[in-house]
């Protein structure tokens, strides 16, 4: 019973760091990136699909992408949904393959930028403690229903204890790594 808690616990707090991780690809550094674009929806005959099934999204060098859609008639579609989204950015349409460029980041987008990655490892921080709350209350009612023993809950309720120190651990190094990625000029 207690081990099932104890795994449960530490998958539910490593989707939370992945989730993190995922969300984190999204916020633009210097370099250019496929996942950057990857997740924007693009309308294609009539429901919006992501960009990824609809083109390849290539890195052409540090600061551009370039999306070939695998339709020619797509192009158009492609273009609308980089328009819309709140990336920022403009692509350059030459015949069938759209080239986005990347410019540098200003002090103040990055100063923006390094606030909404705060933001991002604060709520993966709430998730993860909300994760430990949630075990704790599992091991109190098997101590209430007479399943444990006080020694044993103590214990549990340590050892998640350390699963969350590890995994609050973890949000901190990746957001710090994210900080010094938007910091470098």
């Amino acid at each position: 019973m207690l081990n099932d808690i104890k795994k449960d616990t530490q998958a539910r707090m490593a989707k939370s760091i992945d989730a993190l991780r995922h969300t984190l690809t999204k916020v633009r550094t210097g370099r250019a990136s496929p996942s950057l674009v990857e997740h924007l929806k693009v309308n294609y005959y009539g429901s919006d699909m992501p960009l990824s099934q609809v083109a390849s999204v290539a890195v052409a060098d540090a600061r551009s992408l370039t999306i070939t859609p695998w339709e020619k008639q797509m192009v158009a579609a492609v273009e609308k949904a980089i328009y819309a989204s709140d990336l920022g950015l403009t692509p350059n349409t030459a015949g069938t393959v759209i080239r986005i460029n990347l410019p540098p980041l200003t002090e103040e987008r990055r100063k923006e930028l390094s606030k909404h990655v705060h933001a991002e490892g604060e709520d993966a921080k709430v998730a993860i403690r909300n994760i430990r709350r949630d075990a704790n209350q599992q091991i109190k009612e098997l101590l209430k229903e007479k399943k444990i023993t006080e020694d044993e809950e103590r214990r549990s309720e340590d050892e998640i204890q350390k699963l969350t120190d590890k995994a609050i651990k973890d949000v901190d190094e990746i957001v710090k790594a994210k900080e010094q990625e938007l910091m470098a000029v």
